[in-house]
């Protein structure tokens, strides 16, 4: 299929009570045609991997498109400049982490844009690199929990911002890593008690939230397990 084709299939299951639900949750649906994921996953699939359809699609613009460009596109040709170009188009909550769990997290680079992204100032920018982490922590499996310690300073410096998006990129991913292990969990704990001192009301809503979890009888036994 070429792009041409991809966006006339999108565009006839155009849904306008779809568009408005993503609206409702706070996705920006400008080029949106309320296409849902499993429709988009079944398009992505068919088509296959495909580095210059992939391309074509992001530079669309459609927010669908660029779902299934990060479904299509191949880590191994992806390059950090592409990465710097994409994450920079991020304008919704969904592209960003979509992005982020389709794609980025399986490329040599996720680490260093981790740590880059994280202390750019835009919004999206930031809460991609918190996004990033999160995908990492949970399906990098073979890196030692010690790695992750790397990150905390991070968690705690970007813990006082206080927009939406990246407020709960930050609160998601100290939940996530204190999810990894019992030793991550303890670790996490610790991380959040800091957090919580801080003179911020972000701060501390990310810190009261992330220790309720963390706390909860059903997590610590799940880690244990």
């Amino acid at each position: 299929m070429t792009c041409a084709q991809i966006i006339s299939e999108l565009r006839k299951k155009y849904n306008p009570k779809n568009v408005k639900g993503m609206a409702r949750f706070g996705i920006n649906v400008d080029k949106a045609f309320g296409v849902n994921v499993p429709y988009m996953r079944a398009m992505a699939k068919k088509i296959g991997k495909n580095h210059e359809l992939a391309l074509e699609l992001w530079e669309s613009g459609y927010h669908e498109a660029r779902h299934i460009a990060s479904m299509i596109e191949d880590p191994e040709l992806v390059t950090k400049s592409q990465m710097n170009k994409w994450v920079r188009d991020f304008n919704s909550w969904d592209i960003c982490d979509g992005t982020c769990s389709n794609l980025f997290r399986k490329t040599p680079f996720a680490i260093e844009k981790i740590e880059e992204w994280c202390e750019r100032k835009e919004e999206f920018v930031r809460r991609a690199g918190f996004s990033l982490l999160c995908y990492v922590a949970v399906h990098h499996k073979k890196r030692g929990d010690v790695e992750f310690l790397r990150f905390f300073p991070l968690i705690k410096k970007h813990s006082t911002d206080e927009r939406n998006f990246v407020k709960k990129a930050v609160n998601w991913s100290l939940r996530t890593i204190g999810k990894r292990s019992k030793y991550l969990n303890k670790e996490a704990m610790k991380l959040a008690d800091e957090i919580q001192k801080i003179d911020s009301k972000s701060a501390r809503w990310i810190a009261n939230d992330a220790i309720r979890e963390l706390k909860d009888p059903k997590i610590t036994a799940r880690i244990k397990r």
